[in-house]
C-alpha cells in the first residue's frame, strides 16, 4: 500500500517534468523568441532575478485573496444558517444568488474602481464575490442533505431546532461546505488578480500588467509560476483545516 501511495505521487510529478522538458526542447528547437513564448530555463532565471520583487508583490496579493476569502467565509456562512433557519428566504435568494454568478467578474469589477477607488477594498470585494457563492450553496445544500430520519430522531429526544442544527446539520453541512471552500480558495488568489489587473500599485497582478507592456513574457510566466503556489498553499491549508475540524471523516477514510 505504501509503495503504490509513492508510485502515485511520483507519477504526477513525472509527467510535469516530461512537459517541461518537451517544452523546453520545441523553444529551443525552433528558437521561438522569449518575447513570443519563453523556455522554461527562462521563466526560472526571470524567477530568481526579480524574486525579491516578485515575493513582495506576491504577499499583497495574498493579503488580499485572504482577506477577502474570510470575508466570504463569515458572509456565506451567516447567509446559510438563515437560509436554513426560515426556508422561505431560499426561495427568494437562490435565484438572486445564481443571477450574480453569470455576471463575468471581469466586466463588474472596472465599477468597484470607480465606486472604491483604487485601494485595496475593491480587490477585496471581487474576491469576496468570487468566493462567496460556491460556499454559500455548497453549505445550504449539505445541511439540506440530512437525513430525515436522522432529523426525526433527534425530534423524538426532545432537540429543539437550534439543536438539530448544532448538532447535526452543521456537522454534516461543513462537508459540504469545505469542498466549496477549496474551490473558493483558488478563486480568492484569481479575484485579487482580476481586481490588481484593472489598477493598482502593487501585487501580482499589477507586476504582470507591467511585465506585458514590456513584452517580458518570462516575468510574466513567472509571476504565473507564484499564483500557482499561492493557490496551492491556501488548498493546502484549507485541506489541513478540514482534517482537524470533521475528524469523523478521517476516522471514516481510515
Amino acid at each position: 500500500m505504501k509503495s503504490h501511495s509513492i508510485v502515485k505521487k511520483i507519477i504526477p510529478v513525472l509527467f510535469i517534468v516530461s512537459l517541461l522538458g518537451v517544452w523546453e526542447a520545441v523553444v529551443r528547437i525552433n528558437q521561438i523568441e522569449p518575447y513570443i513564448l519563453p523556455a522554461p530555463s527562462n521563466v526560472v532565471d526571470a524567477l530568481c532575478k526579480d524574486f525579491p520583487i516578485l515575493w513582495d508583490n506576491m504577499l499583497v496579493t495574498l493579503y488580499e485573496g485572504m482577506l477577502g476569502f474570510v470575508i466570504a467565509i463569515g458572509l456565506s456562512l451567516v447567509l446559510a444558517i438563515i437560509i436554513d433557519l426560515v426556508p422561505v428566504l431560499k426561495e427568494a435568494i437562490y435565484p438572486v444568488l445564481v443571477i450574480s454568478q453569470t455576471i463575468p467578474t471581469i466586466a463588474i469589477a472596472p465599477l468597484f474602481l470607480i465606486w472604491f477607488g483604487f485601494g485595496i477594498l475593491p480587490k477585496v470585494v471581487v474576491v469576496v464575490l468570487v468566493c462567496f457563492f460556491p460556499m454559500v450553496i455548497s453549505l445550504v445544500d449539505g445541511m439540506e442533505a440530512v437525513d430525515q430520519d436522522l432529523i426525526n430522531h433527534f425530534q423524538l429526544m426532545g432537540a429543539n431546532k437550534l439543536q438539530r442544527f448544532v448538532h447535526l446539520k452543521l456537522p454534516f453541512g461543513l462537508i459540504n461546505f469545505f469542498s466549496g471552500m477549496r474551490i473558493a480558495a483558488t478563486y480568492s488568489i484569481m479575484g485579487a488578480i482580476i481586481g490588481e489587473w484593472l489598477g493598482g500599485n502593487k501585487g501580482l497582478g499589477v507586476y504582470m500588467t507591467r511585465a506585458k507592456s514590456v513584452y517580458a513574457i518570462d516575468k510574466m510566466f513567472a509571476a504565473i509560476v507564484l499564483i500557482v503556489a499561492a493557490s496551492l498553499l491556501v488548498f493546502g491549508v484549507i485541506h489541513f483545516i478540514e482534517k482537524i475540524t470533521t475528524p469523523w471523516m478521517r476516522q471514516k477514510g481510515e
